[in-house]
This record gives structure tokens, sequence and C-alpha cells, in this order.
């Protein structure tokens, strides 16, 4: 990594280790509140997701059981 020289601009004031963390701070709290307020909509579209899944696998196993099971008649003569 290479380092830069300083800018000699004199009207470009110096960026500190302050400045920088406090524009990440603000950044990260907006990013908090979109999760936040995301998290519970993601939730409940996982758990439908998961209950159609789980649903839709029932359905195609039962109709496949059906299909392959043997029907045995007795008859008495």
């Amino acid at each position: 990594m290479t380092t830069l020289p300083p800018s000699t601009d004199p009207t470009r004031p110096a960026i500190s280790k302050a400045d920088i963390e406090a524009k990440l701070q603000t950044l990260k709290g907006g990013v908090d509140t979109e999760i936040a307020n995301v998290r519970g909509i993601a939730i409940g579209v996982g758990i439908t997701v998961a209950v159609i899944v789980v649903a839709g696998t029932f359905l195609l196993g039962r109709r496949r059981g059906r299909k392959l099971a043997t029907i045995v008649e007795i008859r008495r003569v």
C-alpha cells in the first residue's frame, strides 16, 4: 500500500480520525435502523417460504405414494 503525500491546498482542512469515526457512526446508525425495519418482514417471508416448501413436498410425496401403491383385492369364491 502506498501513501500519498499530504495535500498542499491550504484551504482544505485535514481530515482527522474523529471526522472519519463520526461519519462512520452516522452511516452505521442509518443501516441499523433499516435492518431493524426489514428484519420482521424477512422473518415472515422466510417462514412462509418454509411452510410452502414443506407442504409442497408432502403433497408431491403423497401423490407419488398413491401412484406406486399396489392395490390388492381379495375375493371369496
